[in-house]
């Protein structure tokens, strides 16, 4: 919400009226705010349009409002979207916003085609940094300063979607698929990411499939169970490592939820799901650490039970990482042994890495109350002494 300075008459003191922002409330939430103000329930859904479909941040835009209510919405409430830093485009088609929230921090947010043209994927964040801190992840060497809000997250597809001419032919569509996969992890932000995603499924917002919204989490069990309750979007999960040893290294929330706690509610999971479903294992490589082939006949045995496909995804360096990307050839090892072993295993192919929007590569600008940059920044010149 936003403060604004009014007036009484008869002591002419100021008083904060708190701007109620619109952009982030799914259906019911809107249907109460309007109750809130004696309005009825239907013109939450003309108002979802407007701002949704329709790209509107102006209450004088909405025409089949009475002005009336039009000048009471400027009274109580606001329709904003994070403000727009840097847009920017790689020579292979990937756009990348910088997005300015309301503290001041930047967050990132990539829309990626594919080489046909027909899906453009939105790789969304979910926090000002990240609350964890995987090892070969710039994002998270950056730190953590807070969740976004449910305008945020929901402002970066508002943004990236605003002035689209027909949303009703998925074809001309500027986003055909969100991605919770940017800065963050998304499970850790639970109330403000389901709200958004709602307003992503809404028939009167985005009207996205729930095959075509997908989560990617590192392993928060009882956020994952909840979220099994809630809804059931299409999930990813990001393992990198088949054995918790390796995995407590590379992901250290593994030391707390473990892979076969994981994988126990990744069935939970499906169970709960409405079709039948397969979740996406994320397995970044990198060179000598996970990419050789016993650990794709390890990672093989470990999924046998679970219905899934792998996407392989090469490293993609960054200064002082510790890591290096490994050889096409042996990427390509990897993946045909998982194909003999029966599972299909795309190679993600590296896209916007000249305007650092790849995977593992977001890093915005995050006032981080966690110190975790300022120790990276201390061991790297501790390392070159």
């Amino acid at each position: 919400m936003t403060d604004t300075t009014a007036m009484t008459p008869d002591t002419a003191a100021p008083t904060t009226v708190k701007l109620t922002n619109l952009l982030g409330l799914p259906l019911p939430a809107m249907e109460a705010f309007f109750d809130s103000i004696g309005e009825k329930k239907f013109r939450a859904t003309q108002v979802l349009k407007w701002i949704h479909q329709e790209g509107v941040d102006s209450f004088d835009e909405m025409t089949n409002l009475a002005k009336p209510l039009r000048e009471r919405l400027k009274e109580v409430a606001e329709i904003r979207a994070p403000g727009i830093i840097y847009e920017g485009e790689s020579k292979d088609g990937t756009r990348k916003w910088v997005l300015e929230v309301s503290d001041g921090s930047y967050v990132e947010t990539v829309l990626i085609p594919s080489e046909n043209g027909n899906r453009r994927t939105l790789c969304v964040s979910s926090q000002v940094g990240c609350s964890l801190d995987c090892s070969f992840c710039s994002t998270g060497k950056q730190g953590f300063e807070r969740d976004l809000t449910a305008a945020e997250i929901i402002g970066q597809v508002w943004v990236a979607t605003r002035g689209a001419v027909d949303r009703k032919d998925t074809r001309k569509r500027p986003v055909t698929n969100v991605v919770m996969m940017g800065m963050g992890e998304p499970l850790m932000n639970y109330d403000n990411v389901v709200p958004a995603m709602k307003l992503m499924l809404d028939d009167n917002a985005y009207g996205l499939s729930k095959r075509r919204v997908t989560l990617s989490t590192s392993g928060v069990v009882p956020k994952l169970d909840q979220l099994g309750d809630e809804m059931d979007v299409s999930l990813a999960i990001s393992l990198h490592a088949a054995n918790d040893e390796l995995r407590n290294v590379l992901v250290p929330i593994n030391r707390k939820w473990n892979i076969r706690a994981l994988l126990d509610a990744c069935h939970r999971y499906l169970a709960k799901c409405d079709d039948a479903r397969i979740i996406t294992i994320e397995y970044t490589m990198m060179k000598d650490v996970n990419d050789q082939i016993h650990h794709a006949e390890e990672l093989a045995a470990l999924l046998k039970e679970l219905p899934c496909k792998i996407n392989l995804i090469p490293f993609n360096p960054f200064p002082h990482s510790g890591y290096e990307k490994p050889s096409r050839n042996q990427v390509m090892r990897f993946q045909q042994r998982l194909y003999e072993l029966g599972y299909t295993a795309p190679v993600r192919a590296t896209r916007g890495d000249d305007i650092d929007a790849a995977c593992g590569q977001l890093v915005g600008q995050v006032k981080d109350r966690t110190r975790r940059a300022e120790r990276y920044i201390n061991a790297i010149q501790l390392d070159a002494e």
